[in-house]
């Protein structure tokens, strides 16, 4: 049945995802006052294979490093430049409640971006380093596709994050050197994820810090991806379970990405809270100060897999 009350005396695990309903939103918002948000959040298209001009496309990873999943199409000035004209003009799908400064950066739409300037996409997913033509010259613009499957039979368009409508999006990315006839197999889309400002109300076991009975996992906690939403199920889950045995819950540290995320959303300034994924930045790296990325990134892995190894030993969990 649809739950549209929370009573906050007794165990209680929130874990109704970014789509939350909306007399549930109005429950969960009562819990946890201010610090409750929501954005914009968009999925990039998926094109056929067989639409690929391979006469202007090639196959080509960025500076050559890769397993050729990549397909790039590239453009010259002028092509660039019309194709950022038809982006700004787009029509675009109205959104109730639709803020522009709630789209969430990590999943920018590709029209949004295109209006923050001329040459910001060329900085971004339409970047052009690494890469050259069948010429060998590196092109003007370059849009990127990359593949979904083993057999190359659909691709995602890279960064191609999108609000417009479905005819708009046909139009105008028909226009991409080697997509003159695409073929959508998905089209872009956006929708609205709700979560909560977790350093307000959130500790490091994701449970409410006015009312220790209710634990939020999930997106809804302020992770960003789905193994990350995992991870913070997991970490309910362990201590819950612990405290309702009045055993002391489980602190998985800086060292894991478990630990660093819980830690982070936790923690981070509330000023500007935006949902976070699981990522290299948010580990603890006290007393490693090497430049060598490859080398830096061995050791936190050692160092994870180690505290790991210990925090399942002193909490005896398996």
């Amino acid at each position: 049945e649809e739950v549209t009350k929370i009573n906050k005396d007794i165990p209680t695990v929130i874990a109704t995802g970014p789509l939350t309903s909306d007399a549930l939103s109005a429950e969960i918002r009562e819990l946890v006052g201010k610090g409750y948000f929501y954005f914009f959040d968009a999925i990039a298209p998926i094109i056929t294979n067989d639409c690929i001009n391979y006469d202007i496309a090639f196959v080509q990873d960025r500076y050559d490093k890769g397993t050729g999943d990549y397909v790039n199409c590239p453009m010259n000035k002028e092509q660039y430049l019309a194709f950022h004209k038809a982006l700004v003009e787009g029509e675009i799908v109205k959104l109730h409640d639709f803020e522009n400064n709630k789209v969430f950066e990590g999943c920018m739409p590709i029209e949004v971006l295109a209006k923050r300037g001329i040459d910001t996409m060329r900085f971004g997913p339409l970047k052009p380093v690494g890469l050259a033509d069948k010429n060998g010259k590196r092109p003007y613009a370059v849009v990127q596709l990359r593949k979904e499957t083993n057999k190359n039979d659909m691709f995602n368009i890279v960064g191609f994050q999108t609000n417009l409508t479905f005819s708009a999006q046909k139009q105008i990315f028909s226009m991409i050197p080697g997509l003159e006839n695409i073929e959508f197999l998905r089209y872009g889309t956006m929708h609205k994820n709700s979560y909560i400002n977790a350093p307000t109300c959130l500790n490091k076991f994701y449970q409410l810090k006015q009312h220790e009975n209710v634990f939020i996992a999930g997106q809804l906690s302020g992770v960003e991806g789905y193994i990350e939403s995992i991870s913070s199920g997991l970490v309910v889950g362990i201590n819950l379970a612990r405290k309702l045995s009045n055993l002391e819950m489980v602190d998985f540290g800086e060292y894991t990405m478990i630990g660093a995320l819980a830690n982070f959303i936790s923690s981070a300034s509330p000023d500007n809270f935006q949902p976070m994924s699981a990522n290299m930045g948010i580990l603890n790296v006290d007393g490693i100060n090497m430049k060598d990325k490859k080398e830096k990134n061995k050791i936190l892995n050692y160092k994870s897999l180690t505290s790991l190894k210990k925090t399942i030993a002193t909490y005896n969990l398996i």
